[in-house]
Order: structure tokens, then sequence, then C-alpha cells
């Protein structure tokens, strides 16, 4: 009797682990950019403290390296000052001037597990120029207490009472790609970056 739930055991084992690798993740371009709350939902490509360039991959559901030169692709320079993905159910279609993903977030929070889905309040957006191409970086913040490092609901507060973290961020995205590459265009409100999430957002129809 043990040992054939031992071997069952193994069995369950191997399938699941079988299923895990044939892109077993969950479809995250089905979630709602909004939620019931009227926050947003953020899906983490990037865990806070790490250089590697992660990227969720629609096709095939899995998270992976980017690749450069045949090579895994390292961010040469500091690691990632927040936890940096995407609002699900976004698309920031090129024929209205966006870049072909979906919109970008840096959630100030710890360490976040890739793949790990986030209930966040945006609380500003920081408008760059990549390359002469328009790209938005929402900045965002956890709604559960538990996860909250710092205590600013909108621009104003996180302006006035963070103001050396949102220069850090400034700078961080302005030179993560080498000097002169990145463009700022300006900061604006959360009012502007709820604007910007309901632009691109996908019909849930």
């Amino acid at each position: 009797m043990r040992k054939n739930i031992y071997l069952s055991a193994i069995l369950l084992f191997i399938i699941c682990g079988a299923c895990k690798n044939m892109g077993g993740s969950p479809n995250y371009e089905t979630l709602p950019a909004i939620t019931e709350n009227g926050n947003i939902n953020v899906v983490i490509e990037i865990p806070a403290g790490t250089n590697h360039k992660i990227e969720y991959q629609k096709e095939s559901r899995t998270f992976e390296n980017d690749m450069e030169d045949d090579e895994i692709r390292i961010i040469n320079f500091l690691p990632y000052p927040g936890n940096y993905g995407f609002i699900p159910s976004t698309y920031m279609d090129p024929e209205r001037g966006g870049d072909g993903d979906a919109l970008d977030v840096l959630l100030i929070a710890e360490h976040l597990e890739t793949g790990q889905v986030m209930e966040a309040r945006p609380i500003a957006a920081l408008r760059l120029s990549d390359r002469g191409e328009i790209d938005t970086k929402i900045i965002a913040i956890p709604t559960a207490a538990e996860n909250k490092l710092i205590n600013a609901d909108n621009f104003i507060e996180f302006m006035l009472e963070y103001g050396s973290a949102k220069l850090i961020i400034e700078e961080w995205f302005l030179n993560y790609k080498g000097l002169g590459t990145i463009e700022l265009l300006g900061w604006e409100d959360e009012n502007y970056a709820l604007g910007e999430i309901n632009k691109w957002m996908l019909s849930q129809n």
C-alpha cells in the first residue's frame, strides 16, 4: 500500500513538472487592468534588486531572460530600484504612438517574485523618450498596508515626502541604457497615470 502511494506521488510530481515546463503559467493578458476596487493589477517581470532583463512571453506564457548577442541580457548599471513589470490588458498600439507592448509599471515595494500579481495604486507617471519613441513608466505602490514601503498615496505626497526617491527613479531610467539614450520629458500626477492606463486599456468584452 505504501509502495503504491509512493509511486503515485512520484508520478504526480513528474506530471506537474512536465506541465510547468510546457508553459503552465496563467494567461496574464486576461487579467483586468483595473480591479473591482478601482486600483490596478501589476504583473511582476523583474524583481527589485536584480540586473537581469526578464520579459513575459505571450506565446509560451513564460517569463524569460532577454537575450542580446546570444547571451543573457544583464543591465550594465545599478539594479532595478523597484519591481518592474506591466499592467495586464493594456497594449500601447504603435499606430497610436505606442511601443507595441503592455504599459510599463515600476512598483515601489520589497523584492517580489517574477510572475507575482499585486494590486496597486498609481501615484505618478514618468514620461521618457527612448531613441525618439515615447516611453511612459507608471509609478505605483501596493494597496495592501503590509506591502507598503512609503506613505504616499498621490504625486504631491510622493514629490514632497520622497523627493529623493523620485530623483533616484528618474536618474536610474535616464542612465540604465547608457548616457544620452533616454530623454526626460517630465513627471505627471496620478490622474495622468490613470488616463494613460485607460488610454491603452484593451476592451474586456
